[in-house]
């Protein structure tokens, strides 16, 4: 199974503030590398997640697009990834992915490496963004989240190469990939 839209994986992360700590929930396509959905919050909870599946399926214009609600590959599985999470084992995020017709993928207990992709995201994004403000923190949820949006759209996503992907973008390859299907047919 691969290609775009057919395993997303997600997380959470713990952002500093001047006020305490920021929870940061991505939903991340693992084809492409690209980030599909996030949502930023003081509390960690369901909802969060929610609102950031809510996000990528916006994004992604709830998979109805070009190509259809099977995922990129045809085989009609569409599988979300995460921990074990109190957040992604609750109902509502249960429900919320398979009413988008996602089934759930949890990683084995005490395995951080079934999620490796979205701690690799984490790993960059604290070492080309937090790592560089002042006091390795944000001052509040307004900076955070102007900042987390300038750094996922117009850096990480559409200018920021990846060795996994030949040293291309997620969105450049994306469009190659769209490209190749298209030549292909």
């Amino acid at each position: 199974m691969g290609g775009v839209d057919c395993v997303w994986c997600s997380d959470i992360t713990y952002l500093p503030s001047v006020r305490g700590w920021l929870y940061l929930a991505v939903v991340l396509d693992a084809f492409s590398r690209r980030v599909v959905g996030w949502e930023l919050g003081h509390m960690l909870e369901a909802e969060l997640v929610v609102r950031a599946v809510e996000r990528a399926m916006e994004t992604r214009g709830e998979l109805t697009s070009e190509f259809g609600t099977t995922g990129l590959d045809g085989s009609g599985m569409r599988l979300f990834h995460s921990d074990r999470g109190s957040q992604y084992a609750s109902r509502l995020c249960g429900e919320r992915l398979a009413s988008h017709g996602w089934t759930a993928s949890m990683s084995r207990q005490a395995n951080c490496w079934d999620n490796a992709v979205m701690e690799s995201f984490f790993g960059s994004l604290k070492t080309e963004l937090v790592a560089q403000l002042p006091g390795q923190r944000f001052d509040n949820i307004q900076e955070a989240y102007r900042l987390l949006a300038d750094y996922i759209d117009n850096f990480y996503n559409t200018v920021r190469m990846h060795s996994t992907l030949n040293y291309q973008s997620p969105v450049a390859f994306e469009l190659v990939h769209r490209i190749k299907q298209i030549s292909a047919n």
